[in-house]
């Protein structure tokens, strides 16, 4: 029992000399050795002085797919901002819808901020592409503006969650653990959350029909 105290055995010390092994875990830990490679990328990409620092495992093909999404953002945006004047329009008048588009317009246009934020984050550059000229008349002969304008709104949001399940399809092939969750929290719920809630206006216009059913309608979006 020599060397036994009451308390039980000492504890191994650690070995603090640089490439020894841990004796609990048998790993060797040696930061200055290891830093050494990171060390001359941080310090050439500083002399150049136009490439980012923060840039670590982002691979180009995601850096891409996020620019696409941005790019996708700003043309359901457009759209949305071009319903937003047409519901506005003197002989339209129904303000709850142009209300409605408005919001809906800042909120797409708030989501590629999002991705343009993550993009800088983690490095890369945000590139934006051209974006098309939507449409300008949204009244359709048999099912009205409010209703088809809001068909369109569906279909879009369904593409735009298409698209992001995409999206996050890159991220995973890439094995980017940080655009995975990052698609997931800031952007996948809410685009499903927004095609139900549209989904659930489609239904609603066509139970109330045209004409004082769409005024009632609009009054509620207002």
């Amino acid at each position: 029992n020599a060397g036994v105290t009451s308390a039980g055995p000492r504890p191994l010390a650690p070995r603090t000399a640089a490439g020894a092994p841990d004796k609990l875990s048998g790993l060797v830990f040696e930061p200055f050795a290891e830093v050494k490679t990171e060390l001359a990328v941080v310090e050439s990409k500083g002399a150049a002085g136009n490439e980012s620092l923060a840039r670590s495992a982002y691979a180009a093909g995601v850096e891409a797919a996020f620019n696409e999404q941005i790019n996708i953002e700003y043309n359901i945006s457009y759209v949305y901002h071009a319903m937003y004047a047409y519901f506005s329009r003197d002989n339209v008048a129904l303000p709850g819808f142009a209300s409605y588009f408005k919001n809906e317009s800042v909120e797409e246009r708030h989501h590629a901020e999002l991705l343009m934020d993550f993009q800088n984050r983690r490095g890369g550059r945000v590139k934006f592409q051209s974006i098309l000229m939507p449409e300008m008349e949204f009244h359709d002969a048999s099912k009205g503006d409010a209703l088809y304008a809001m068909e369109l709104a569906l279909s879009l949001e369904k593409l735009n969650f298409s698209k992001l399940r995409a999206l996050h399809s890159v991220a995973d092939a890439a094995g980017d653990a940080n655009m995975c969750d990052f698609v997931e929290g800031a952007l996948l719920e809410d685009q499903a959350k927004s095609v139900e809630k549209v989904a659930n206006y489609v239904a609603q216009l066509r139970r109330v029909g045209p004409g004082l059913g769409v005024f009632e309608f609009d009054r509620k979006l207002a």
